[in-house]
């Protein structure tokens, strides 16, 4: 896609304006003009200006940092672009904001993550492209086309150009043991698991180490990483069960805090789905761009050509 095709326009909100920048340029286009503001008592005002009548639109906007703002411009934004009559708008959602609260897990509490697969539908979007939903059955709160994709092929890459010998997948805890044998069959390793029990919101401890890591290099693997509890935890029983090192790959790295500070991790490896905090330093934390995975899915959503196969070793 060289050159700007004049069906189709990509536009963005103002949580992630470095990566839609990013996108842009690896699409070889130019984002859509649109005015975002603020005004004095809070609410938010948007004008797309560009003409949209009978294009497909996709808009970027990850919803974290600040979710309940960029949520609600995001569906602002959508909302002016379907009322200007764009044929069709694509969300491309990095991180989805609100995935955890995706079941009643006591009584009265709401299933969050489905009021905003709602909001989204209301305010006139018809296909969701986002990245390592926290549990894949968030798709299932959607009547329109989802496409889920997976930073797994950009870690699995990664790792493989390090060349690291004597490989062990761990998983922080059980619900991360699908992802994990997911990395485990592409890299041909064997996996192994934590058990972690919560105490609190903040606290974790594990009471074992199920699979063998000594003298192994291991593959620390999570898609969620806000406080780094659960993978200071991880790292801690790898080392003294006699891991030789550890590295953590993380989908989307919120990083809240002193998130993963004094952990006994060698290096930190996450996306850009998130944005980093401004002026923190994390001299452990690599950065690897999601930009070339949404461009190669774009451009199969613009084609009608299967995105699934982007995910086969």
């Amino acid at each position: 896609m060289a050159e700007r095709n004049n069906s189709w326009l990509l536009f963005s909100g103002t949580s992630h304006e470095e990566l839609a920048c990013e996108l842009a340029k690896e699409l070889s286009v130019k984002l859509g003009k649109r005015s975002i503001e603020v005004f004095p008592d809070g609410e938010i005002g948007v004008q797309v200006l560009e003409n949209v009548r009978g294009k497909d639109v996709f808009v970027l906007q990850s919803i974290a940092r600040r979710p309940n703002h960029f949520l609600m411009e995001l569906l602002i934004l959508v909302d002016a672009l379907k009322r200007a009559s764009a044929r069709s708008i694509v969300a491309v959602l990095p991180y989805y904001g609100y995935a955890r609260q995706d079941r009643k897990e006591k009584s009265r509490v709401p299933i969050t993550a489905k009021l905003v697969a709602d909001l989204l539908e209301k305010a006139g979007v018809t296909r969701v492209l986002t990245m390592d939903l926290h549990t894949e059955q968030i798709q299932g709160f959607f009547d329109i086309p989802v496409d889920n994709l997976y930073a797994r092929v950009l870690f699995v890459h990664s790792i493989r150009e390090m060349g690291l010998k004597n490989l062990v997948v761990v998983s922080p805890d059980v619900g991360s043991n699908k992802m994990a044998s997911k990395f485990a069959e592409e890299l041909k390793v064997d996996i192994a698991i934590v058990d972690k029990r919560r105490v609190n919101a903040e606290k974790v401890t594990a009471n074992a180490l199920i699979g063998e890591v000594l003298g192994k290099n291991v593959v620390l693997v999570d898609d969620i990483c806000s406080t780094g509890g659960t993978l200071k935890m991880a790292a801690k029983v790898c080392k003294q069960a006699g891991a030789k090192s550890v590295r953590a790959f993380i989908s989307h790295g919120l990083l809240i805090g002193d998130a993963l500070e004094g952990a006994d991790i060698d290096h930190v490896y996450v996306t850009n789905s998130v944005p980093p905090i401004a002026g923190k330093n994390h001299s452990k934390v690599t950065y690897i761009s999601i930009a070339p995975l949404f461009k190669q899915a774009i451009e199969r959503i613009l084609t009608a050509k299967s995105i699934s196969s982007l995910f086969k070793s």
